[in-house]
């Protein structure tokens, strides 16, 4: 299963790349720049062949890529060659205009966004099941009750329906962690129904360091039905079965299935569990076996599922910019919380850790089906198109937003560039991303071995 999450992650990371340096590809062929190499993976090609002026790669590393343009480092030669300004040869990077060089740079990443807009209508225009649970909450605090959090600070209780965040409606628990994720330390104001009531609180989420998402306090509801149990598992020797209702777990009451959270807290040999059963009232006994990883009782709990109507190409279309577009907004709120104080050795994903999630969603939803697998696949990759896009926006060295910059000041000034700056801007960059990229490989390798 590793080999397969590998390969799938691979695939999908690889894709998300070759779009991005189609867009610079593309681009320079139109304002009349020449390209010299294409290549999807870094390192020594392990294959290659030349069509017309273009080489095309797949390089020894399958991760990343690189649209290798003629006389993109014409500004080291000069500087070297201790030159006051850059003589480009005809069809070179620094022989066009810098307006007709922002347009090439700006390409990847947007053909990143288009990508996402196509993702997205597809999905919308197919239709996908939906599997979610929820939009009743139970406090943290009832099941740690030593702490507290902003939710009872709120004034939330448990078996709380959140009906609308910030205007906006909410239908399930999704919903929910959605809106208090992107909005750490901003006031909520939500709408919760209780006893057939409505009732307006606001709260403000606490900033979770170790991710840079908000977080209130708070767990999902759900049922203690059984949907179903795994064959061999410590329940499916008990004897549970589909359709059973958990009713007491060591003589606790079990009305939602995260109480279990307080029961597990002392590790307890075996549970005493009381269930019913078409109408009866018994009881069985799981033993538990413990592992590194914790233990497993091979219970599933029921979910609310249900399948999106497929929608006409407008209407997909307009759905898949919308999504792409809160996206988008979700992404730049998130690079934002990067100066927060989080612990970037967790909120930072590098290339390693990217093939591997990305691996594991998609393995993971094609285990439960080929349209569930397409699904989540296409949504994580349209999650890591845009961040790709708004990461190479920023207006640092080396990325496609800090050649824009450069190119903004020589097109307003109308004076070309010294060799000398563009060399100390891109040396900056180098150094820069050299360092930050040891940084996230390390936090990769911790993130792994929790696994």
């Amino acid at each position: 299963m590793l080999i397969v999450k590998i390969l799938l992650g691979i695939l999908g990371l690889g894709i998300v790349v070759f779009v991005h340096e189609l867009g610079h590809f593309l681009a320079a062929r139109l304002v009349g720049i020449q390209v010299e190499a294409f290549s999807i993976g870094w390192g020594n090609p392990i294959l290659k062949k030349k069509i017309g002026d273009v080489e095309y790669r797949i390089g020894m590393f399958p991760v990343g890529g690189y649209c290798k343009m003629k006389g993109e480092n014409e500004f080291q030669e000069a500087y070297e060659n201790k030159k006051n300004a850059i003589t480009p040869e005809m069809g070179s990077f620094f022989a066009v205009s810098p307006w007709r060089r922002i347009v090439v740079s700006f390409a990847g990443p947007f053909f990143n966004l288009i990508f996402t807009v196509l993702v997205f209508s597809i999905i919308w225009g197919l239709g996908f099941d939906v599997h979610t649970l929820e939009n009743r909450i139970v406090l943290a605090s009832s099941i740690i009750p030593d702490e507290r959090y902003p939710a009872d600070e709120a004034a939330f209780e448990t078996g709380d329906r959140i009906i609308e965040i910030n205007g906006k409606p909410v239908s399930n628990y999704h919903d929910i962690q959605e809106s208090i994720a992107v909005n750490p330390e901003k006031p909520l104001n939500v709408k919760v129904e209780r006893d057939g009531a409505i009732q307006e609180l606001t709260v403000r989420p606490d900033l979770d360091k170790s991710t840079g998402a908000g977080k209130i306090g708070v767990y999902f509801w759900t049922e203690p039905v059984v949907a179903s149990v795994e064959p061999g598992s410590p329940a499916d020797i008990a004897g549970l079965r589909s359709g059973d209702r958990i009713l007491m777990v060591n003589g606790h009451d079990f009305p939602y299935t995260v109480a279990l959270v307080r029961i597990m807290q002392d590790k307890p040999a075996t549970l005493d569990v009381d269930f019913a059963r078409n109408g009866a009232r018994m009881n069985t006994i799981i033993n538990l076996s413990y592992t590194e990883e914790g233990v497993e009782l091979g219970i599933s709990y029921e979910t609310i599922q249900y399948h999106t109507p497929r929608l006409s190409p407008i209407a997909a279309f307009v759905r898949g910019v919308e999504e792409t577009w809160e996206t988008l907004v979700v992404s730049v709120k998130s690079f934002s919380l990067l100066f927060r104080g989080i612990d970037l050795t967790q909120a930072l994903s590098g290339p390693v850790r990217i093939t591997y999630m990305l691996g594991d969603v998609a393995a993971t939803g094609f285990g439960q089906g080929v349209s569930t697998g397409l699904n989540a696949m296409g949504n994580f990759l349209a999650l890591i198109s845009v961040a790709l896009c708004v990461m190479n926006l920023l207006p640092l060295p080396i990325l496609d937003g800090g050649m824009i910059l450069l190119f903004i000041i020589e097109g307003i000034t109308r004076k070309p560039l010294h060799p000398r700056a563009i060399y100390v801007f891109q040396t900056i960059g180098v150094v820069l991303i050299f360092g930050l990229m040891i940084f996230v490989v390390f936090g990769d390798i911790l993130y792994l071995v929790r696994q």
